[in-house]
């Protein structure tokens, strides 16, 4: 079972609790170093712009400074929105980070994007994604290959070199069956929101020839939790989670997926949070056995500051399964031993 943390940075001011952005910047990075010194696998790190509640716009940059206090967790950007960038500077600002991250270890989850107020920022025609978008993904593939680039009729040679051969690891993601078809048309690797559109992926790649990309990389809970009190530690953390999981699900309308986004859906109060399946407060004991009920090949993933959660308050649930559930795990040959 592999181990990971997500990132989104919201930093909603809900009360007395609520962290300052700067706070929650300094804590993500001290749970990274944290996850890597206890053999954790990976940190995902997502990108929005124009959010009211600081959403992190600027993934690289952070993807950067996790790399500086880590040697080996795998940093994935889930996903980094192309559209929004400049595809010859991103070419080179992933370069570098390749470089001081080490070879490997960066990931790039390739997002259209689909909230047009973004595109409305950066000046892109929303009409015209689809081409803003394929045209960055052969960019960054030619550029990261050593091959001359052209922009306005002139070749442009991108350097540095990245240390990865090839360049950082590309997939595309999407939420729609176009994009499984890009992803095949293109040779990539595909990171949709759901198992279904990932078998449509794997029949496509099958019916083009090309070789079975494996099965769908099983994940979640959508946001963990580990207390020897759920009861006590719900009514601190439910204003945090509604307000990311009711802003997702907002967000989903925008592209039509009638409230739903991944693991997020509208949830109206303390009790709905509750039953929802995608969100799990815990006792240690619990999270065991859940854990167990999983695949070995599962990515358990913490999201421990979601909403702007207090940074106390998700050191508490990191420590407790430290102690209690990560032993167990090892024990029940889930995770390598520690020190391993």
């Amino acid at each position: 079972m592999r181990i990971a943390f997500r990132y989104d940075m919201r930093a909603p001011v809900l009360g007395p609790e609520s962290p300052a952005p700067r706070d929650l910047y300094r804590a993500a990075l001290e749970q990274c170093a944290w996850a890597e010194e206890r053999g954790f696998d990976a940190v995902y790190l997502a990108e929005h712009h124009g959010a009211d509640d600081g959403y992190c716009p600027s993934p690289v940059t952070l993807a950067a400074a996790v790399a500086g206090r880590t040697a080996r967790l795998e940093l994935h950007f889930s996903a980094l929105i192309l559209p929004m960038h400049d595809p010859v500077r991103l070419a080179e600002d992933l370069a570098v980070l390749d470089l001081i991250a080490g070879p490997g270890r960066v990931h790039v989850y390739a997002g259209m994007g689909y909230r047009p107020h973004e595109y409305a920022m950066f000046g892109v025609d929303f009409a015209d994604r689809v081409r803003v978008y394929e045209t960055a993904l052969d960019v960054l593939r030619r550029a990261w290959s050593g091959r001359p680039v052209m922009r306005d009729g002139q070749q442009i040679t991108v350097t540095p070199m990245p240390a990865t051969p090839g360049g950082p690891r590309l997939y595309v993601a999407g939420s729609a069956r176009p994009s499984a078809r890009r992803a095949v048309r293109m040779g990539l690797g595909y990171r949709p929101v759901s198992e279904e559109l990932y078998r449509y992926y794997v029949e496509e790649a099958a019916r083009a020839g090309l070789p079975d990309p494996g099965p769908f990389p099983a994940h979640g809970p959508g946001f963990l939790h580990v207390t020897e009190d759920p009861e006590r530690d719900w009514p601190r953390l439910a204003p945090h989670l509604m307000h990311a999981t009711n802003l997702y699900a907002q967000w989903a309308t925008e592209r039509g997926r009638d409230g739903e986004n991944g693991y997020w859906r509208t949830n109206d109060g303390l009790e709905e949070l509750k039953k929802d399946p995608s969100l799990w407060v815990v006792t240690p004991e619990e999270c065991l056995r859940r854990c167990l009920a999983l695949g070995t090949d599962w990515e358990l993933r913490f999201h421990p500051l979601l909403g702007g959660l207090p940074i106390e308050l998700s050191w508490a649930g990191l420590e407790l399964f430290e102690a209690k559930v990560l032993p167990a795990l090892a024990e029940a040959g889930r995770r390598p031993p520690a020190g391993k």
